[in-house]
């Protein structure tokens, strides 16, 4: 799916060992997927990017083809914490002490994690289709949990999301796609197969369950912990215009309650950004991390 010069590695971290695909040469520039894909979920744009950067593409802890190290009772090892030190490990290996940072859904909740603990590593971030946690889960309403349900579902104990979902992986990846996406949304049928091959893995389904359950607890501890802390680095966040985050916030108003430095806009399409508008995305991205580039 992606060019053939992009390679494939996996890299040990203090926590877990991280898969990833990277390619390209220049400054670094480390895009980070969300539920329920991997890595892959950038095929459309990478080649695209990697012709002005070097694209790092890795699997989050939990994910894809990376680690699932066991859990805990507080869920601190899928903290979006946890998971940001492993992306700063992986870059320090491929050579990047600071680097630029895009993320989308849970990706883009890592890379939030990340510029806090880490400011010193990210020079700009982008986050796309996403407002802050603490911010989303303090508003809840019921328009919230109906249209966000699965956060409250893939957070209930005992092993009952993880029986659910393992019943019928394969309808539930596809639901997922489906109802978060734009009405005509297609996706490439080799990176579903993809996203399926991974997340029909019973240990794929836990981990992300975990993901979801650090969210609702340790990570908030940690966002009230830091929240007279704003991001300090330049930050653009993007959202699908026919999505829920767009019908639902103010985007731009909520990130600068967050941040000290905020810009962004809508993209024509739902909530996949990276894939049902790889185009626009990419031009965003290359304006946003360079302005001095040459689109191509």
């Amino acid at each position: 799916m992606f060019a053939e010069d992009f390679q494939t590695l996996s890299l040990q971290t203090s926590g877990t060992t991280i898969h990833l695909t990277h390619g390209g040469a220049g400054e670094p520039l480390l895009l980070l997927h969300g539920y329920p894909q991997t890595h892959v979920i950038w095929h459309a744009m990478a080649e695209r990017l990697a012709r002005h950067y070097h694209i790092i593409c890795p699997d989050l802890r939990g994910y894809g083809d990376s680690g699932k190290p066991p859990s805990a009772a507080d869920h601190s090892p899928y903290a979006k914490r946890a998971m940001a030190l492993d992306m700063v490990e992986i870059m320090e290996q491929l050579g990047h002490r600071d680097f630029f940072v895009a993320g989308h859904d849970r990706g883009a909740r890592v890379a939030h994690r990340l510029a806090l603990d880490h400011p010193q590593r990210v020079r700009k971030l982008c986050v796309m289709d996403i407002v802050p946690t603490l911010h989303m889960f303090a508003t809840t309403d019921q328009h919230f949990a109906s249209g966000y349900y699965h956060w409250f579902f893939l957070i209930q104990p005992d092993g009952l999301p993880e029986r659910m979902i393992g019943a019928d992986p394969g309808y539930y990846l596809r639901e997922k796609l489906k109802r978060w996406s734009a009405p005509g949304a297609r996706f490439a049928e080799d990176a579903v197969a993809q996203y399926l091959r991974c997340f029909s893995r019973p240990e794929t389904i836990h981990a992300t369950c975990e993901d979801y359950r650090a969210a609702a607890s340790i990570d908030l501890q940690h966002d009230e912990a830091d929240r007279d802390r704003k991001v300090i680095c330049p930050l653009l966040a993007l959202w699908g215009s026919k999505g829920f985050v767009h019908r639902t916030y103010d985007v731009l108003g909520v990130w600068r309650d967050y941040a000290e430095q905020v810009e962004g806009g809508p993209i024509d399409c739902g909530h996949f950004l990276p894939e049902e508008a790889p185009e626009q995305v990419a031009e965003q991205l290359l304006r946003f991390f360079d302005t001095r580039q040459k689109l191509a």
